[in-house]
């Protein structure tokens, strides 16, 4: 490594809500925090159309505002955020631990707390990856104005199906389901809005199986899980909302405890299995996930870290 060696009080991976929330809390307490993260700051917020439920804001509020206000919050105090950067090189040890930042950088700190959130879970079938960005997209806030006046079919019946729609049908002229059971899953409030729309139809009880393409047009074969035939569905595009997965891949060579989905396992102090590294946010394995439980839990972590120091 030819690159520069700097020591923090607290590296914190990851800066979507808990991240960040983190950074606050330790960066007042005049720890020299570094946020670190491979995207922009904000995680799943950024890309959220409005939020409705964080507490303090009677209106909604968009989510890349909220992010972006967090951050701002977190700078005002002197944390150090690195963005758009390479994780090459990750020691997660006992008595030692670093984060190596494009083959070149070092940081190394005694405490770190794992805050890197979920991401779009895929179907992988046929086709996904090949229309993947061209055709199909996972985010309504990114691409609902390139549908505008067209007919797309959202795949999901899902909390993050029907909040994603509500942006959408504000754009589309109108929007197909396809769900996989007889009802939806989602939160009865949010459920009701979308279903009230005259634009909007169903089909129940079906899942994807393929990905095709006609000209400018996406089709999905779809398969009616009750009596197992398959129909083609044809519209302008295809948003697919069924779930997130942790990003944690990178902790595999690492003795970072992972249940088999993935998810980082912690105590309610917010400790994993390794001193001095703790876990918060949607990457932790726990039964919700919103905002505001991931803003306490990096709450928690950075108050642990802040009595240990």
């Amino acid at each position: 490594m030819n690159g520069n060696k700097r020591q923090y009080d607290v590296i914190i991976i990851g800066s979507g809500p808990a991240g960040m929330t983190a950074a606050i809390y330790a960066s007042r307490a005049s720890l020299s925090t570094l946020v670190i993260d491979s995207s922009s700051a904000g995680g799943q917020v950024k890309v959220t159309h409005q939020v409705a439920n964080y507490p303090g804001f009677v209106e909604p509020v968009p989510g890349y505002m909220l992010a972006g206000n967090m951050r701002k919050q977190a700078e005002k105090y002197n944390a150090r955020f690195l963005l758009a950067a390479e994780t090459t090189a990750l020691r997660l040890g006992e008595d030692e631990k670093w984060v190596e930042i494009d083959g070149r950088d070092l940081y190394t700190s005694e405490f770190v707390i794992l805050a890197t959130g979920t991401s779009p879970r895929l179907l992988n079938i046929p086709g996904e990856q090949e229309y993947k960005g061209s055709g199909i997209s996972y985010c309504a806030t990114c691409d609902a104005e390139f549908y505008k006046g067209k007919d797309i079919i959202v795949v999901g019946g899902g909390n993050s199906a029907m909040e994603e729609s509500l942006l959408l049908l504000q754009f589309v002229h109108s929007i197909t389901f396809i769900h996989q059971f007889d009802t939806l899953q989602a939160e009865k409030i949010t459920a009701d809005r979308v279903m009230a729309n005259e634009r909007v139809d169903v089909l129940w009880s079906h899942e994807p199986r393929a990905f095709l393409k006609n000209g400018g047009s996406m089709i999905v074969e779809a398969e009616n899980l009750k009596t197992k035939r398959r129909i083609q569905v044809e519209r302008d595009g295809v948003f697919i909302f069924v779930g997130l997965v942790p990003n944690s891949s990178f902790l595999e060579n690492t003795p970072v405890e992972l249940t088999e989905s993935g998810y980082i396992v912690t105590n309610g102090q917010m400790e994993t299995n390794v001193r001095g590294v703790y876990a918060a946010g949607d990457v932790r394995d726990k039964k919700h996930r919103q905002i505001t439980t991931a803003v306490g839990e990096g709450t928690v972590a950075a108050l642990e870290i802040i009595h240990k120091i």
